[in-house]
């Protein structure tokens, strides 16, 4: 991909052409003497001259069914500092040898790597990402990756005050908060154990240091949200996914709630709900309530797939390169790296993943019965 270097050269020339005109002012607020009309072809003819000589996005990231994959999400650890019922076992779970796990050298090899290839977005995972020392200092790294435009972490929140302004210097710019019920006691049925307050805290610190939107993300089980209006009136923006029903990895559809079923309980109570228009690749379905800050959307990987946009692949905390949540194929790039393995020789054991990739996964039925990682193993 050596043409890719070239293209993000002519992007910053374009977007910074854009950006002003010899006087300093704004091209979509035209210069003394030039009419707006005019600068609008100009920029036109900026952009079309940026896709004629843009790079084509790598082979080796586009699936048989044309899906250009920009989008990594990266395990940093297995452990956590919750137990959350529809992610870990009540028993826990194994965890992998330190030894067979990613090193932080081997994590920024494999970010580095997707990332000239057309990774434009990467969202840190876990288990729980801000129990691992060197948080911080990944995200500082990452940072600095030419053509890396969003750095992102979903986390639980209970370290989140302490280290989110270290965070934001480094250089993280998008934010994920697991939070299931605004009521203590329920959140601790529901984690097995205590924090409340401190996930609340994380929240209105990451308000406070001006990140927006906070996306708040719980999960509709049967025992666990039962007040989402709340949660949205809250925060900027809540992404309410459609079900999770699953323990450790093993569905129980006694617990599922489908997305017409959480729309219609909020339409009850919000007729007024409207629907907004869907991003390329978003797996949400947006909608606004008027009056409210914020806007509530349902992800409905289940109910409705969206398996036709997925841009997303995984890197486990242990080296695995998952193509898909649901699926349990994978293939360990920690042991080609420490093989000893060429970049080109990993771009290929990643274009072979990648071109497996099924059309979309098997349903919640079949999924049911098949073997896979528990979710905390898999930063789903």
């Amino acid at each position: 991909m050596a043409a890719r270097p070239l293209s993000r050269m002519l992007w910053r020339l374009l977007r910074s052409s854009a950006r002003s005109c010899s006087s300093g002012a704004p091209v979509t607020q035209p210069c003394p003497g030039e009419s707006a009309r005019a600068a609008s072809e100009e920029l036109s003819r900026r952009r079309q001259f940026l896709r004629e000589h843009a790079a084509p996005f790598s082979a080796f990231l586009t699936d048989s069914f044309g899906r250009q994959h920009s989008y990594l999400r990266i395990s940093l650890t297995e452990k956590c500092n919750l137990r959350c019922q529809y992610c870990m076992p009540e028993e826990g779970v194994p965890l992998t040898p330190k030894a067979n796990l990613l090193t932080t050298e081997e994590i920024l090899t494999l970010a580095r790597l997707f990332v000239k290839e057309g990774v434009d977005k990467i969202r840190l995972t876990g288990g729980e990402p801000l129990i691992r020392p060197d948080v911080v200092d990944i995200v500082a790294q990452l940072q600095r990756l030419e053509g890396l435009r969003t750095i992102g972490v979903t986390t639980n929140g209970v370290n989140l005050a302490r280290l989110l302004p270290q965070l934001q210097k480094a250089g993280l710019s998008a934010i994920n908060i697991s939070l299931d019920t605004l009521v203590p006691a329920k959140f601790e049925f529901i984690v097995r154990r205590k924090g409340f307050h401190k996930v609340m805290e994380g929240i209105h610190k990451a308000i406070e240091l001006g990140y927006n939107p906070v996306k708040v993300r719980p999960y509709p089980c049967r025992d666990g949200l039962k007040d989402p209006g709340a949660l949205s009136a809250l925060i900027q923006k809540l992404p309410l996914p459609s079900p999770n029903p699953n323990t450790g990895n093993k569905w129980n559809f006694k617990k599922m709630v489908s997305y017409k079923e959480m729309l219609d309980t909020v339409r009850q109570q919000w007729p007024e709900l409207e629907k907004l228009p869907e991003e390329e690749s978003s797996t949400a379905k947006a909608f606004k309530i008027p009056g409210f800050q914020g806007q509530i959307s349902f992800i409905t990987s289940m109910s409705q797939h969206f398996c036709g946009t997925c841009n997303r692949l995984r890197i486990t905390a242990d080296g695995n390169l998952k193509v898909c949540l649901f699926g349990n194929s994978e293939v360990s790039l920690r042991d080609h790296l420490r093989a000893g393995a060429s970049e080109q020789e990993l771009l290929r054991i990643i274009g072979a993943a990648v071109g497996r990739k099924k059309r979309q996964h098997a349903g919640m039925f079949s999924i049911s019965q098949m073997k896979n990682r528990p979710m905390i193993l898999i930063g789903g």
